[in-house]
């Protein structure tokens, strides 16, 4: 149970933006493992909160060590969890608090990588364009104070200028987040940033700092109460902020490393040439089909993705889009079946043990719909292929915006944009003909980007607007089941 990494000799080799429950349950264990398999302690990890202290407040009275249960269920269908004890978190800084601190951290000489999981939000940038947003309150106050940056991105580019500043050597920035090519993106919006304040850091960084792309699986639920009650009965002591997630793991990441790595293999990582084929099944088949069934199963009422999945016409739609639709879009991968991969996916949705809410996965949906979902359809639509399912993943989402299930309860709309979309949701509704409605929520260019105002979408959406509005998602899932 306990950790075998020797926390007194380990040096803070990573700082990691975002600790939270998915970087605990993955990276943080692959480190782990890399360092207890090398006994190599230079891989340390410096963890950074850009907003809350919670983190720090439940890890540092515990010397940041923590729990991870990992959950499923066996062969009678009955939860079981394992229970590992991860140490390799030296550190967690809180941004708000000290902003110097983590800028002093990331030009550390024992840094040799900056990663990230700060959600697709947490990079300021336009979701349909990928570009950042120069306008974005917490970037204008990057721009405008390098000491007390707020954003990632500000505290990346203004580390680095530390760096560069005292002659220190480059690094790799590392993101983890679900974007598509997310070390370009990463990448693009850094130098984006630098070139406002300095052209001269901008050329370093690019000729210098790496950027690999990733692709990171597995599925994190976010921590109760109830959790926290679960593991600390089975540990025989509290632990404050433990972390729950499934057996599966997986992390293709591209070896670009501009000042060395940890063997991450010796925790499940997988070291590719190219990650972005990777990405493409990560984003449209987990990622794609986890929006879709948490829009639709939040607005049948359900409340976890096992719940959703456990209804007939919702497994039976989710297996037929990704089939039908989603599949035909993905190149060929080496050693992979599509259809095992498919059925693995549905079992793994199906775990009672995780007890996903459907409102975790349902938020920032403005952020997630144009690499989960708006890719893929692009994509058939270039190629002349029918939409239908697709199109209905779009449809629960809008539907889900109108904040009320169909029981009546309601629920908050937690979205960066929500704003916006509410007074589109009001120019929709009064506009009566459900093709025009379809047009207008369609037409919101900051999700929908090139694909606003096309008639095909706007067509395809239409009749499952309609549907989910007066028939329900068992109804219309039922419809398109094969």
């Amino acid at each position: 149970m306990d950790p075998k990494v020797d926390r007194t000799a380990l040096h803070s080799g990573i700082v990691h933006l975002g600790i939270g429950a998915f970087m605990r349950a993955h990276l943080a264990v692959a480190t782990e493992a890399a360092i207890e398999a090398s006994g190599d302690a230079r891989w340390g990890i410096s963890g950074v909160s850009l907003r809350s202290p919670d983190t720090r407040d439940a890890l540092v009275p515990q010397g940041c060590r923590y729990t991870l249960a990992i959950r499923d269920a066996d062969e009678q269908g009955r939860p079981r969890q394992r229970l590992q004890q991860i140490g390799c978190v030296r550190e967690v800084l809180v941004a708000p608090e000290d902003p110097r601190a983590v800028l002093e951290r990331i030009a550390h000489e024992d840094t040799r990588i900056v990663s990230l999981t700060v959600t697709e939000k947490g990079y300021c940038h336009d979701p349909a364009t990928g570009k950042l947003r120069l306008d974005h309150p917490d970037i204008a106050h990057d721009l405008q104070h390098a000491d007390a940056p707020k954003s990632a991105i500000g505290f990346i580019v203004r580390g680095l200028a530390l760096r560069r500043m005292r002659g220190m050597s480059a690094i790799t920035l590392m993101s983890l987040d679900n974007l598509p090519s997310n070390g370009q993106t990463l990448q693009a919006a850094v130098l984006a940033f630098a070139r406002e304040t300095d052209a001269e850091l901008a050329a370093w960084i690019e000729a210098n700092c790496t950027f690999p792309c990733s692709m990171v699986d597995r599925i994190v639920p976010r921590t109760t109460d109830e959790d926290r009650a679960s593991i600390e009965q089975a540990l025989g002591h509290h632990d404050a902020w433990p972390v729950v997630a499934e057996p599966f793991f997986d992390w293709a990441v591209e070896d670009r490393f501009a000042a060395g790595r940890p063997d991450w293999t010796k925790g499940g990582a997988r070291f590719v040439d190219d990650a972005a084929p990777w990405e493409r099944l990560k984003l449209r088949m987990v990622n794609g089909a986890h929006s879709t069934i948490a829009y639709l199963g939040a607005v049948a009422g359900w409340r976890t993705v096992d719940e959703a999945i456990a209804q007939p016409a919702m497994r039976q739609f989710i297996e037929a889009l990704m089939r039908e639709e989603i599949e035909p879009t993905l190149p060929a991968l080496p050693g992979l079946d599509l259809a095992a991969y498919r059925a693995q996916l549905l079992q793994r949705f199906a775990n009672p043990a995780l007890a996903h809410r459907l409102q975790q996965i349902a938020m920032d949906g403005s952020q997630k719909l144009p690499q989960r979902l708006l890719g893929t359809v692009r994509d058939r639509l270039a190629a002349g292929a029918p939409i239908t399912r697709l199109a209905l993943g779009i449809a629960g989402w809008l539907h889900y915006l109108r904040g009320v299930d169909e029981r009546g309860e309601a629920y908050a709309i937690d979205d960066p944009l929500a704003q916006a979309l509410s007074q589109t949701l009001r120019a929709a509704d009064g506009s009566g003909d459900d093709e025009h409605r379809a047009h207008i929520l369609s037409s919101f260019t900051a999700v929908f980007g090139d694909l606003a105002g096309d008639p095909r979408l706007a067509r395809a959406l239409a009749p499952h607007l309609r549907s989910l509005r007066e028939s329900g998602v068992t109804t219309t899932a039922h419809a398109l089941a094969r």
